[in-house]
């Protein structure tokens, strides 16, 4: 990231909010976050603001953190994602990544904001109870994570092999390799993982309204 562009997006939130620096960074529970953005970019130092300052900044200044960092999507979040697969069986995600148009399956609105570049997906069955129910729909951010950054968390995942899965993710027994664990199926053990998206959010099955073709918001279940 250059912490250039990183200070100029925030500070456009700030005067959008009408917030000042020193406000901002005690509401994230960051004192001096900003002051210290500034002076970091004022002395040239790389080292300026990590990745957790910019999660607990980005609510306060009501957009996401991945826009702060990368400017990706828009600065204002909304409450819309596109549907990327459905989690079956196994919570394997279907249909296979190459067969989904690159718009998605369908249009969701969920209730409450999230970043432009969130995806989800839509459990279908009984096969991830009792921690998902059918219906419920999992929020995930577009952009990939290293693998090694998701160990231990939940995540929408694809293997060098071109499967898709839900999966909590360990380390394997090689390096560069990982096991991917569920609740009602087998670990799958020694994968290699090309792409990477925690949950960031579950939406129950009651919670969310399908997008009709004509905008209009329809209850699909």
């Amino acid at each position: 990231m250059e912490l250039e562009d990183v200070l100029a997006r925030v500070e456009s939130r700030l005067q959008a909010l009408g917030l000042s620096a020193h406000a901002a960074s005690l509401a994230a529970k960051k004192p001096d976050a900003i002051r210290n953005l500034r002076r970091a970019v004022k002395n040239g130092d790389r080292r300026g603001i990590t990745t957790e300052t910019l999660v607990a900044l980005a609510p306060v200044l009501k957009t996401s953190a991945a826009w702060l960092l990368e400017g990706v999507g828009g600065p204002e979040p909304g409450n819309h994602a596109k549907v990327m697969g459905r989690i079956g069986a196994g919570a394997e995600i279907l249909p296979e990544f190459e067969q989904i148009p690159i718009d998605g399956l369908y249009d969701i609105s969920v209730p409450f904001s999230i970043p432009e570049d969130s995806i989800a997906f839509e459990v279908e069955g009984e096969s991830m109870w009792p921690r998902y129910d059918s219906g419920d729909v999992i929020i995930c951010w577009r952009q990939s994570e290293d693998a090694e950054n998701v160990v231990g968390r939940e995540a929408a995942l694809r293997t060098r092999d071109g499967r898709r899965f839900l999966k909590r993710v360990r380390r394997g027994a090689a390096a560069g390799t990982y096991d991917l664990e569920s609740h009602n199926a087998a670990p799958i053990r020694g994968v290699e993982i090309a792409w990477a998206a925690p949950v960031q959010a579950v939406v129950r099955a009651e919670q969310w309204q399908r997008i009709s073709p004509d905008s209009k918001l329809t209850r699909v279940r």
